[in-house]
Order: C-alpha cells, then structure tokens, then sequence
C-alpha cells in the first residue's frame, strides 16, 4: 500500500469510512455473537471472523495509515520500524478477511452442492479450525513486509518512513514472495469466488427444477416448501456477500493486470492518473470491510429485530432514568 494521499475528498472519504466503519463492525460482532438471527452456529462463527477481520483492516489500513499521514504527517507512526509494522499488519488482517469470504463461500457451496460432505465440513468445529488456519497463515505469510521495507530519510538516527528496498527487483526470492502475494490476494480469491458461486448457481437450478417436479406430482405446486425457504435465505445472504466482495474488488483486480501487462510502476504525482486509479482501487476494497453489516440489515429479518432490540435497549434505560 502506498504513502497516504493529500486533498479534502481523501480526508473526507477517510474519516466518513473509519467513523461507519468501526461502529457497524462492532454491532455486527455483538449481534451475530449473541446466536439469536435463526443462522447455524457454523454460519455465525464465519460471520463474526469476517467481522473482527473487517474491522482489524479499518483500524489498520484507515485509522492508523490513512488518516494520520493525511492529517498527522511526521507523527511516531511515520518511524520505520513502526511504518513497516502498520503496513505489515494492514497486508495480514486484509489477506486474512479476503480468505475467510472465500472460507464461507465454500463452506456455503459444500452445504448445497455437496450433500455427503456436509455433515461432516459445515460444522462448527471444522468451521473454528478453518477461520483459525486462514487467519494463521495470512499473518505468516506477511511477515517478509516488515523486512523489505527501509527509511526514506535518517534524521538524528532516527530513520523516517518507508519505501520498498532496491533489491525487490534484483532477488528472486522477493520477486517471487511479491508475485505470490499479488497473486494470492486478491486473483486466486476473486476468481474462486466466482467459480464457486457459478457452481452454486447451477446445482441450485438443477435442483429446484427437480424438486418443483417431485412436489407437483405428489403435493401439488402451489404447497409452501421449508427447505426451498431455507435454502432461499442462505443462497440470498451468500450471494449478497460475495457479490459485494467481487464488486469492490473489482478495480483492484484491474489496477493489477494493468500495471503487469504495461510494466508501468511509475506515479509522478497525486494528480497522475495512474495513482487515482490506483487509490480509487484501495479506496473500494476497504469499502468493502463495511458493507457485510448492512447486508445482514436488508437479507436478514432476524438480524434486523436483534439490531432494533439493541437500539431500544438504551433509550429504554434513559427512559426509566428520566420517569
């Protein structure tokens, strides 16, 4: 991720995403931790890991990059040591919150496309090792950000800021560990996504035009269907999900390509742009680390009373106070 940008729409889009952000992040934890919105426990532990993972990339990529070096330049946080940590962490939660809605897609795609497989995969217990694994290995695997970092300048031995070593483009180990990372996140995720929902999409069909014909000659068609219900509202959440995801993500995966294909890293200003389109990308991923919360809102009924009784709760109180 590159220095922050200046100008008022930055500092504006910043600030407005980090204050909706953390909040919405934060209610989703509580209410999706409660059990009480009608999801499997398998469901929620996915829900809630994406959650925590969406907001750690908001407190990292926004709170402490974003918004300091836009209106706090110079602070501690611009150290080195402290720099390479920041962007470190940014690239561990961002690749951790990405692989869990890869995580959830699958385990969504086991449950209607894979019947056998799903008692034993859509649990809770084989869902907490899955969110651990992922989140484990996001954060092993960009340990070398720390390293591959230096001080642009050294002022009383203090060294400032960051910028890529020379040497990534001379070692093969560093070419191969930013490729491997690029490709990783977001392509491999992206595309997984894709394939998977498109799979979904065609076992789905498949299966309710085989269903309709089953109830038609032994019900009747016109007879409600539970498990058409159920599965409508999983399907719905899903697709809600990870289409938002590919959406948001979508220029990002541009931006890369175009840069590989052109051979072009250079940015000569704010204004190039090359680095509007560049920040326009990272400005849409993160955008997508708070739009799970309001997806629950409007495809989850039971999320929306849990949300209404957290709201009322307070200005209950407030209420009995005053009386």
């Amino acid at each position: 991720m590159h220095s922050p940008p200046r100008g008022l729409v930055y500092a504006i889009y910043y600030t407005v995403l980090a204050a909706v952000a953390v909040p919405v992040n934060l209610v989703a934890i509580v209410i999706l931790s409660r059990g009480r919105c009608g999801l499997s426990r398998c469901i929620t532990r996915y829900l809630v890991s994406m959650a925590v993972t969406d907001l750690l990339v908001i407190i990292t990529a926004v709170i402490l990059n974003r918004i300091p070096g836009i209106y706090f330049p110079g602070s501690f946080l611009s150290i080195t040591p402290v720099c390479s940590l920041s962007i470190t962490l940014i690239y561990a939660s961002r690749d951790s919150s990405v692989w869990l809605t890869v995580a959830f897609t699958f385990d969504r795609f086991v449950a209607i496309c894979c019947q056998k497989l799903k008692a034993k995969y859509c649990t809770e217990r084989t869902a907490a090792v899955v969110i651990g694994t992922v989140c484990t290995l996001g954060c092993f695997f960009n340990i070398p950000w720390y390293f591959i970092h230096e001080p642009i300048y050294i002022i009383n031995n203090v060294p400032w800021y960051c910028r890529l070593k020379d040497n990534r483009f001379t070692s093969p180990v560093w070419a191969a560990f930013h490729w491997s990372d690029r490709v990783l996140t977001p392509c491999v995720p992206f595309f997984l996504i894709l394939l998977l929902n498109a799979l979904t999409v065609r076992n789905i069909l498949a299966a309710n035009r085989a269903r309709r014909r089953l109830r038609a000659h032994s019900n009747g068609e016109n007879q409600s269907d539970p498990e058409m219900e159920s599965r409508r509202k999983s399907i719905v959440l899903l697709f809600a999900i990870s289409g938002s995801f590919i959406l948001l993500w979508m220029t990002y995966v541009v931006q890369f390509f175009y840069e590989r294909f052109t051979n072009n890293y250079q940015i000569q200003g704010f204004n190039d742009p090359k680095f509007i389109l560049i920040e326009s990308a990272n400005m849409l991923q993160l955008l997508s680390c708070c739009t799970n919360t309001f997806i629950y809102g409007v495809t989850q009924s039971k999320f929306r009373e849990q949300l209404k009784v957290m709201v009322q709760y307070p200005l209950n109180e407030i209420g009995k106070l005053v009386q």
